[in-house]
């Protein structure tokens, strides 16, 4: 499934004041699923604290596509697993030619282990000029299993 314009949600606080980059602006989005209840929008406006969950198990692609080619100089996301014990990975990297190659800013696992492990905060400082595209692939469940993926929130700045 390809989705190709983001709704707009209301917001507690406007990502300019923050200095993020007001993604339901800057960019289109691409999923490859989602629950119904829990779209990709959720996962990237600020103020939404449901996230976006995938409606089918298995490795999930979340692709930011924006209008015209960004400065990013930092990039936060937070994972969030209550349920299941699973080691997920996840890869992030962008394009400066609209996705025909990429580069990896980063290639990680993590162990979630509810109740004490249950979110994952990352945050990386990145100095990349022209991007086109940025591309979160997650695998959920390292081990095949049946765990669906899921992202509280992807912000850029």
């Amino acid at each position: 499934m390809r989705k190709r314009q983001i709704t707009q949600i209301p917001q507690a606080g406007t990502p300019d004041e923050e200095g993020w980059l007001d993604l339901d602006r800057a960019a289109m989005v691409e999923v490859t699923s989602e629950e119904t209840d829990y779209p990709v929008e959720f996962a990237l406006v600020s103020g939404e604290e449901r996230g976006w969950r995938a409606a089918a198990s298995g490795a999930q692609t979340i692709r930011l596509i924006f209008d015209q080619p960004q400065r990013l100089k930092r990039v936060a996301l937070i994972f969030e697993e209550t349920e299941t014990d699973r080691t997920q990975e996840f890869v992030l990297r962008w394009s400066a030619d609209g996705g025909h190659s990429f580069r990896e800013i980063v290639r990680q696992q993590w162990n979630f282990s509810p109740p004490n492990t249950t979110r994952e905060i990352e945050e990386y400082n990145v100095q990349l000029s022209d991007v086109t595209v940025l591309e979160l692939v997650i695998v959920p469940d390292i081990s095949r299993g049946t765990a669906c993926a899921s992202l509280k929130s992807l912000r850029v700045y």
